[in-house]
């Protein structure tokens, strides 16, 4: 099958809402806005808010994320963003920030039931990297879970893990004080020149 990754640009906003939205609209679910907004900003954003919050930041010029697309099907999603743009990673503690660069941070993977464990979440990875690149990006960052191979809840694997990243080339470039699932998650990075 072919995968292929595009921006989550306003035309494609509703192949976003399939992997993002809840079953029941009146659910207020992430919509991939925590670590994004500040968590003032988080709270206040209802479950019929979401949407339409990232409708218009699919509609900027710098869109969210990317989506993976398997013989034209919508298969997943992957945040990616200047990381300046992402509170919980700018501000925080957690994340530790190596310079004052403005490097990009690639956050959140998720992948529909029936395309998993088929390489969307890498080829998700590699579309993150490319869409960093082509918007000027000097590193890319990530936040995985450090499992040492050991097997993780596919939920809590939405910040992808160490072995995924070091297989697109990332390096670890620090320990964090962050976890997922129990499980340490590192900084990874990769320089993009």
């Amino acid at each position: 099958m072919t995968v292929e990754v595009h921006p989550a640009t306003a035309d494609r906003f509703e192949d976003l809402a399939t992997i993002l939205a809840p079953k029941n609209p009146d659910t207020v679910a992430c919509w991939c806005l925590t670590y994004r907004l500040s968590s003032r900003e988080n709270r206040q954003l209802g479950a019929h808010e979401r949407p339409e919050y990232v409708r218009r930041l699919c509609a900027q010029p710098i869109p969210p994320g990317v989506l993976a697309y398997r013989d034209g099907e919508v298969a997943g999603w992957a945040g990616v963003a200047p990381r300046s743009q992402l509170h919980a990673f700018a501000t925080g503690a957690r994340i530790p920030l190596l310079d004052d660069r403005p490097v990009w941070s690639v956050w959140c993977f998720r992948v529909r039931a029936g395309h998993r464990r088929q390489g969307t979440a890498q080829a998700l990875l590699h579309g993150a990297v490319d869409f960093a690149r082509a918007h000027g990006a000097p590193a890319i960052e990530g936040y995985p879970v450090d499992n040492q191979g050991r097997r993780i809840d596919a939920i809590m694997a939405y910040v992808g893990t160490r072995s995924m990243f070091e297989k697109a080339g990332f390096t670890k470039a620090a320990d964090t004080a962050a976890v997922s699932a129990g499980t340490p998650r590192v900084l990874m990075r990769l320089e993009l020149g």
